[in-house]
């Protein structure tokens, strides 16, 4: 049964451009220092203030801060096959969601089917300054739990599996450790013993000398990272000042450890806040431009810094329990977290066409195609069966939308961004518009996980 009505609009079916929303969450970089701010000041045509911070740019229908689109001046003419620039003046805008409510064939059968008449994901560009709070995000059931029990808080009934794609060196915690690496933590760092107890302290060790049972291995874990988390302010702030004050006399005697330095990072940052112990307990992590890590609902992590585009299913719940100001739920976080130990897997990205790789992590919600098409050269991209958007990050170029017989064209550049209705196929030339120093055109296509149409 087709549940999407044919309509007119079908045969004028086009990418649109968006006007997104930009976040100034105090862990951004500031003004022009910031990628997302230079995104946002050519969108937007507006000015950067240089002591405002630019954290997220966000594409996509969240209520917490959703795109708009740019309507063509000739979205209403009937026209022919000749190509047409669809850069013309806007002659309306209206939310994303309120118009993919009114044009559910932009969304493809498949995907209306499985989550209505919305995106199933939420595309942002990421500039971090200083760490982002120790978090996880709920799996779909706590989700409605949560946002039953408190909706200001948690504030929608989704889970947010989500993946970070590095645009820069980027780096962040993910993940507990292995139990290897917790049994040099635990005999390296004696400090955190009086809060650990020793008895948990022993047991943590044990595991790595005598590979005890995994579910044993998780209580043990849960036991220690809930005493770390849950120990009072006082306590937490005697033991940060030993740790500290140990480290600076140490580092005028041998190379500390990348942990140990960003733990050193972490207290100025954060001046006695838990979450700088926390650190000792997950994955330190560093990726290259090109490099993706994607987590899983209830795995713990924080960005540290560095700047990334990030797709994820389109939810905006957090539980938070450290580095931040902002509500701490601790009980909630411990008990929810899966205790899995061991290196997260990065993710380099899949060739599928010429100057293009995929990255699709195991969630149905979304994938990220990347692309840098040299000067002077063209990418040709298959139609979606589902809806997309896309980032053009760097450079300039013609995009060609080819949907039936009707065919668009409309230049792109730096900082636009384009919702792509299911069912278009894209060619894109790549050109310098006259500019010598530019030798690539960047893009980033964020669109529902291709596994799901083949099913």
């Amino acid at each position: 049964m087709t549940l999407i009505k044919q309509n007119a609009s079908e045969n004028r079916r086009r990418a649109l451009r968006l006007q997104c929303k930009v976040q100034n969450y105090d862990w951004g970089l500031k003004g022009s220092q910031s990628e997302v701010g230079r995104l946002y000041a050519l969108q937007s045509n507006e000015l950067l203030d240089e002591e405002t911070p630019y954290a997220e740019l966000w594409i996509g229908t969240h209520g917490s801060g959703p795109s708009y689109v740019l309507l063509p001046g000739d979205i209403n003419d009937d026209y022919s096959n000749n190509c047409t620039d669809v850069r013309a003046q806007p002659f309306g805008i209206m939310l994303l969601k309120d118009w993919l409510c009114k044009n559910p064939y932009a969304l493809g059968e498949k995907v209306v089917r499985r989550w209505g008449t919305d995106l199933p994901f939420l595309f942002k560009v990421l500039s971090v300054s200083k760490a982002l709070s120790i978090q996880a995000h709920p799996d779909k059931k706590l989700a409605k739990q949560l946002h039953q029990l408190q909706p200001n808080i948690y504030k929608d009934a989704n889970h947010k599996p989500e993946m970070a794609l590095a645009i820069s060196s980027f780096e962040a915690l993910c993940g507990f450790v292995s139990p290897q690496e917790m049994k040099c933590v635990i005999e390296d760092v004696p400090e955190l013993h009086s809060l650990l107890g020793e008895s948990v302290a022993k047991v943590l060790i044990s595991i790595a000398l005598c590979h005890l049972n995994k579910e044993v291995a998780k209580v043990a874990l849960r036991a220690a990272f809930t005493a770390i988390m849950a120990a009072s302010e006082d306590e937490i702030k005697a033991v940060l000042y030993q740790i500290i004050f140990r480290l600076l006399n140490e580092r005028q005697e041998r190379t500390l450890s990348k942990k140990e330095q960003l733990v050193l990072r972490l207290a100025e940052q954060y001046p006695g806040d838990v979450g700088v112990l926390s650190a000792f307990f997950l994955n330190y992590v560093r990726l290259s431009p090109g490099e993706a890590l994607y987590l899983d609902a209830n795995e713990p992590h924080a960005y540290i810094a560095g700047e990334c585009v990030e797709c994820m299913a389109t939810s905006d719940n957090v539980v938070r329990a450290g580095l931040t100001t902002k509500y701490r739920d601790t009980q909630t976080l411990c008990a929810m977290l899966s205790y899995k130990q061991g290196r997260p897997q990065v993710l380099s990205g899949v060739p599928v066409y010429p100057y293009t790789k995929r990255y699709s992590p195991p969630f149905e919600e979304f994938e990220v195609d990347a692309s840098i098409v040299p000067t002077g050269h063209s990418l040709s991209l298959p139609a979606n069966c589902g809806p997309s958007v896309l980032l053009v990050l760097e450079g300039c170029g013609t995009m060609y939308q080819v949907f039936g017989s009707n065919k668009h064209v409309t230049e792109v550049k730096r900082g636009d961004t384009y919702f792509i209705p299911a069912g278009i196929k894209l060619d894109i030339v790549s050109d310098s518009g006259g500019n010598p120093e530019v030798d690539a055109l960047h893009l980033y296509r964020a669109g529902v996980n291709s596994d799901i149409f083949s099913t």
